[in-house]
């Protein structure tokens, strides 16, 4: 019942694709062969689909545009299914998705490549990383030591908030960790990661949560409906800040800015406490090769791995600078370089996929 009801859910949000996706540049009308488009479409995930970034979409717009004399249309999303599978039935052509979220969409379609992806801060693959997070509320972190350490231990028990089942960092490497950390115990000995899905008294958490992106979940754990949250680093770097710590390290303590944007409007000066950090693999910009012309193919990795875009300050946001952009440098060294699939094998490893 449960695979009949998800097939269900499954088919009617990729029928209602329009309607739950904002279509920022109007109708693509579907599909065209790759030779005779002269549109191209970028499908976003929700965390990047909100309209402080619209700004930012509309310079992937222009310089798209420029390069490839082809109109651009962007379709924002309210959930993660909705993106992958647009990538994987050909209904856009290129999408910014978590390296899971590219896994899924591949294993539906071998035509789902990817394209390239940020570099880490060394300007190389060597790096490519950003963090998946578990952070509690300041003021509760003492709950979640094991002597001066901090522990998962204690997560057990309590409302957990995830991002969606399709992210990578949101989902499927914290619960990979916390399957991997509590199947030790003789209760647990069992757990798999669908057990994380639901709460119960005979679960791990008490209450599961999903926030649909990594800012909804954080919310969830800053407005007291989750006790812990799963959520990255990169996606809420617009709306916090370093409070104390080190950035990237479990007991550094991060505040909601003054003046953040939805959904963080309303909770500015929040604080929240990191107990546990993971480096994940960088999300690529994975293209539909059977949409995409490899002409386009070419000229859009050419566009991207160039020092025009590599020194655009509304793409790549300068490490000091104020402002908001989908990337910021940390190193000033960050940039978009060509990637393969195999660079994703260890998430496809961990997903089964």
């Amino acid at each position: 019942m449960k695979k009949a009801l998800s097939l269900v859910l499954t088919l009617v949000l990729v029928g209602l694709l329009a309607a739950c996706g904002g279509n920022e540049a109007g109708d693509n009308g579907g599909s065209a062969s790759s030779g005779s488009k002269d549109t191209i479409t970028m499908v976003w995930y929700p965390n990047e689909s909100g309209s402080e970034l619209k700004g930012a979409r509309d310079e992937f717009s222009r310089i798209i545009e420029e390069a490839t004399g082809k109109k651009v249309e962007h379709q924002t999303t309210t959930d993660y299914i909705i993106a992958i599978e647009a990538m994987a039935n050909g209904n856009a052509d290129i999408g910014y998705m978590g390296a899971q979220g590219y896994v899924e969409a591949n294993a539906k379609s071998d035509k789902v490549q990817p394209l390239f992806v940020q570099s880490g801060e060394s300007g190389t693959l060597d790096d490519a990383v950003y963090y998946s997070w578990l952070a509690v509320k300041k003021g509760e972190e003492d709950a979640y030591k094991s002597g001066s350490e901090f522990s998962i231990d204690n997560i057990a028990g309590k409302k957990f908030s995830f991002v969606s089942n399709s992210s990578t960092s949101g989902f499927k490497v914290p619960s990979a960790g916390i399957v991997n950390h509590f199947s030790q115990m003789e209760k647990f000995k069992e757990l798999t990661a669908e057990d994380l899905l639901q709460g119960g008294s005979d679960k791990v958490f008490t209450e599961v949560l999903f926030g649909g992106s990594h800012q909804g979940s954080a919310v969830n754990l800053l407005t007291g409906k989750s006790d812990v949250a799963a959520f990255c680093d990169t996606c809420v770097a617009n709306y916090v800040e370093l409070v104390s710590g080190d950035a990237n390290k479990p007991g550094s303590v991060y505040k909601v800015k003054e003046g953040a944007e939805e959904p963080f409007n309303t909770i500015t000066g929040q604080e929240f406490v990191l107990i546990s950090v993971t480096p994940v693999l960088n999300q690529p910009f994975a293209i539909n090769t059977d949409t995409l012309s490899a002409d386009d193919q070419k000229k859009l990795l050419e566009l991207f791995t160039s020092d025009a875009v590599t020194n655009n300050e509304k793409i790549f946001l300068p490490k000091d600078a104020e402002g908001t952009a989908i990337f910021k440098k940390k190193s000033g060294e960050e940039k978009f370089v060509a990637v393969e699939d195999a660079f994703f094998d260890p998430v496809r490893e961990l997903s089964g996929n």
